[in-house]
Parts: structure tokens; sequence; C-alpha cells
């Protein structure tokens, strides 16, 4: 016979996720593997000559890249032969200013930074968070896809998403030529529901950069970094090209930031012996030398590897805290589906959740998880009063603020319209009564009508042929009397002209003024200091649609 609580036990949704014992010969470790370096570092005439135990003759690609531009000289070999304890109490201590740790971890070499964030617990690591975090209040990013690559859903969810409070939003595809389509609609729909939004496409590269060149998408960051070199040259990529990749978003005035995150060599299956943290330490520099401001990583869409070793979402945090520390914008993943287990999702989520980073979902799906191309999210459409509650449960500001159900019709509806009238204007297939109807209504995909998926395609290809650009989106807007859309819209795209957004951590309020780190910097240095809740915003989130006023009796 079995015990009877272990068979209630063996039916919990926890037991059916996979866990496996370290194997650090593959890298299936999240910290101290036996084969990660001892940090050090020489600098002679400077130049580093010597980094974390190999000399540069024997210096791979990675190790040259950041020698020569990921690491902060000045004090370099101090801080490197500083008590590694030391170094993490003075991350934790809050009377100790964030600018003046920030010196101290960009001289850090790769195997230094990992040795001192593996000496915290995960609560003091949450702590440093608090403090290292560039931008002064957290934010949020949504996953705006679907199925079918309906553009008039994509705009209506959009529109929702921006009305709850992402700041960004990202879409993908599931067939590759849909990619204009749904890149204007993104772009159109977000502006609806708030002006400000921040929206991007996620494709191969070449097609997200001309989309971005043409001023459909605003920002990228799917400019993947890994911590081999195999790895690397499997993508027939170097530093060195995603250094220039950063470049040409940057001199077209769009937002970049570079992804990676634990687990991505193990999975390719070239993690050298070597520990998840160090190697995405490495990719963490390899993006600070190459300019980025920022990073999109805790583990993203390689989340179930690093999940079934011990300690691994405890990595992830710590990656987190690399990121931040190396004076990073932070986007913290909490985006991809990686357990069965509401428990175990929600916690894996506080960690970024409670000290905030500056993107706490760098992919919040906007939709039902059935519908999400980014292989499904942490946390989904259906799960938006959950996160609510929570924020209103701990006093804590997640990025994303209670709405009215007519308010989110009114703007999905708008918005729904406003494809409809491009589509119109510029000639291509119709968008019927019958679709803005139903995406205004619509819980995703399986609410809406089937389009014309080969006259979508053909109209696609025609639209890039002509060479249509986010002017021609705000002309067709105007005509069809959505001006005050065709004014956001434009408003977006003067601000690629300006190229102020491109600082740190970069992001508009609704009257497209830039809040970054550079104008909002976080000056935590303990109780009652750095981001605060104002009354306003509290007000606002503490009001929740479910709760009972005594006016109301």
């Amino acid at each position: 016979m079995r015990s009877k609580r272990f068979e209630a036990l063996d039916a919990r949704p926890v037991n059916q996720d996979g866990y496996v014992t370290e194997w650090p010969e593959v890298g299936l470790i999240a910290v101290d593997a036996p084969s990660d370096p001892k940090p050090s570092i020489k600098i002679e005439n400077g130049k580093i000559v010597e980094l974390d135990g190999k000399k540069r003759a024997d210096f791979d690609m990675l190790d040259t890249f950041i020698a020569d531009y990921g690491i902060r000289l000045d004090g370099a070999e101090q801080v490197n032969a500083t008590d590694s304890v030391e170094l993490a109490q003075k991350m934790v201590d809050f009377r100790v200013p964030r600018s003046e740790v920030v010196k101290l971890t960009t001289a850090m070499t790769p195997a230094k930074i990992t040795e001192v964030v593996n000496s915290m617990t995960v609560l003091e690591m949450m702590m440093a968070v608090t403090k290292m975090r560039s931008r002064l209040f957290p934010a949020n990013q949504a996953h705006v896809t679907n199925v079918r690559d309906n553009p008039v859903q994509i705009a209506a969810d959009a529109a929702e998403g921006s009305l709850r409070g992402f700041a960004e939003e990202e879409t993908t595809v599931g067939i590759v030529r849909y990619a204009p389509f749904n890149a204007i609609s993104i772009l159109v729909g977000s502006q609806v529901g708030r002006p400000g939004i921040l929206t991007q496409c996620s494709v191969e590269e070449a097609t997200e950069l001309a989309l971005g060149m043409r001023g459909f998408t605003a920002y990228a960051e799917t400019v993947s970094v890994y911590g081999t070199e195999q790895v690397f040259m499997d993508g027939d990529d170097t530093p060195w090209s995603k250094a220039f990749l950063a470049s040409c978003y940057a001199s077209r005035g769009l937002k970049m930031r570079f992804t990676s995150g634990t687990g991505s060599e193990v999975q390719m299956g070239f993690a050298e012996g070597k520990s998840m943290l160090y190697l995405e330490a490495r990719c963490l520099y390899v993006a600070k030398g190459a300019g980025s401001q920022g990073i999109q990583n805790g583990s993203v869409s390689c989340v179930g590897v690093p999940a079934a070793v011990p300690g691994g979402i405890r990595a992830i945090l710590a990656e987190n805290l690399i990121a931040v520390s190396l004076d990073l914008e932070c986007a913290s993943s909490n985006d991809q589906t990686f357990t069965h287990s509401d428990l175990r999702r929600v916690a894996r989520t506080l960690m970024q959740f409670v000290p905030g980073t500056d993107f706490i979902c760098s992919g919040y799906s906007s939709t039902p998880n059935y519908d999400n191309m980014f292989a499904g999210s942490n946390w989904d459409a259906d799960d938006y009063d959950d996160w609510l509650i929570i924020q209103r449960d701990l006093k804590v500001d997640g990025g994303l603020v209670p709405v009215l159900e007519d308010d989110v019709v009114r703007v999905r509806n708008k918005a729904a319209k406003a494809i409809q009238a491009i589509f119109r204007e510029l000639g291509f297939p119709e968008v019927t009564d019958a679709e803005v109807e139903a995406a205004t209504y619509a819980r995703g995909s399986e609410d809406m009508p089937k389009r014309n998926v080969v006259e979508d395609l053909k109209a696609t290809d025609e639209l890039m042929k002509r060479g249509l650009t986010g002017v021609d989106v705000v002309k067709a807007l105007s005509r069809a009397g959505f001006d005050d859309v065709a004014h956001s819209v434009y408003n977006l795209l003067r601000q690629r002209v300006a190229g102020d957004y491109l600082h740190t951590a970069a992001i508009f309020d609704e009257n497209f003024h830039v809040m970054s780190s550079v104008n909002y910097p976080n000056d935590y240095q303990g109780p009652k200091t750095g981001y605060q809740i104002s009354e306003e915003r509290w007000t606002k989130l503490k009001t929740i649609r479910q709760a009972i006023s005594p006016e109301s009796i």
C-alpha cells in the first residue's frame, strides 16, 4: 500500500514539473561549478593582460571583448582584490550610495561579480536590487500576440494593455511575413490606450531593423548574446557584430537592449562545464562593453533549465542583480511559463515584483496564454486581477493600474476602428465591422472571425515594396478622423529624431516626457527614500473594482 498523503502530493501540479540533480560537466548547475574560474585581473599599460585566471594569449573572443570594453579599469585591481563579502555588504547596505557601488561593480571581473552576488541570500539580493535599479521607479512590459496574427485583435489588445499601465509592448508573429501588419497594429493600438507607449516587433534581426527604420517600431530587445564562444559562433555572431547591430538601432533613434539568460548555453550544448550564473555574467559584460543601455535577462526563454536545478530561481535573481549593478536597464523576464504550479510561478515573480526592476515582466501576456506566441507567459490576461490585488495587498507598485470594463471596451473599440481606417486608407484588405465588434469584446483569437491570410500576406509584401513608413500611418489616421492617435504616433516618431529616450531605462509619460535613469535616478538610501508611491498613485492602485465601499451598502 502507498501513503494516501504521498498519493495526494504526487497529484499536485508542482510534481508535473521537471527536476534534475546537478550535472556540472554539461553546465546543469546554477552556481559554483568546479570549472568556474577564480577572480583575477592584471593590467599593464592600460590594458588587461589577465582576466579570471587566463593570460591574454589564451583569451577567447568573449574574454577579449570584455577585457577591452566591458570593465572599468580605474581601481579594478584593488576592487578585485577586495574581499567579496565586504563588497556584497556594500551592495546591500543602504547607507552606501548606489553611485559609489556602481564604481565598484563595473570594475569587477565576471568571476568576481558572480562570487560577490553568490555570497548573498535571496532576501539580501532583493534588498540590493531595490537600491541598484537604475530608474527611480519600476515599470512593466506586455506581450501582445495571437495565434492567427490578427492585426485587429493585436490593436485592441495593445490598447487595453496600455490603458492597464504597461509602458512597453512587444509583439511577434506566427507567420514571418505578417510582421509589418503586427508592428503597425501594436504601434497604433498602444497609442489609443495611452500616448507614449514604446512598441516593438520581435522577428529575425534584419526584418526587425527594417521595421524600426521605417518607424513602425520604437525599440528592440531581441539582440541575443551568449556566454561561450561556440554558442556565439553557432549563431553566426560575435560580440563585435552585436555591437555593430546595436549601433545601427541607436543611430536611427531606436531604443534597444540586449537579451541573455541563464541556461541558454546548456540548451545549446556548449556550456564548457561552467555554471549558468558565471556564463550569464559574461553575457552582461558583453552587453555593457557593446554600449547597450540595457538587457532583457532573467533566463527568459531558457527558464526551464535553471528552474530544474537546485538554486536555479535564486540564480535568476542574481543575474538580474548583476545587470542592475553594471548600470544596465533590467527587463527582468518573468515572461515564459515554466511551471504547472501557481504557487511556484508567483514565488518566482515576487523576487522582482517586491524590490522592483525597470521592467518587472519583460513580457506579461496581455492575451490568454493560448494566444501567446512567445511560448506562453508566467502571467497572462486571466491573471490581471490577481496582479492588481497582490499590488494592493503589499502596497507595491507593479506597474499596472485597475481599470473599468467600460473603459476597456471603449479603447478596444477605438483601436479596432483605427486599424480598420488605416487598412482602408492605405489600400490593405478590408477590416469588417464584424471584426471590429469581435475585437472590442474578445478574450482571445477564438472569439475573432478568420481573415484571408493569403490576401493579408500579399498586402504586407506590397507594403514593404511601396516603401511605406510611419509617416504614412500618421497621414492615414489623420485623413480618417483619428487626429489624436495620429498626433501620438507622430510624437513617437519625433522622439526618434531627438534621441532622448536612448538613455538608460527610458520610458515616456502620456505627454511624451522622457523618464530615465538620467532625470529620474534611483536614489534609494533606506526607509522613506527612493521611490515612494504617491497618495494619488496609491489611491489608484488600491481602488479595485471588486472592493465594496461603505457608500455602496
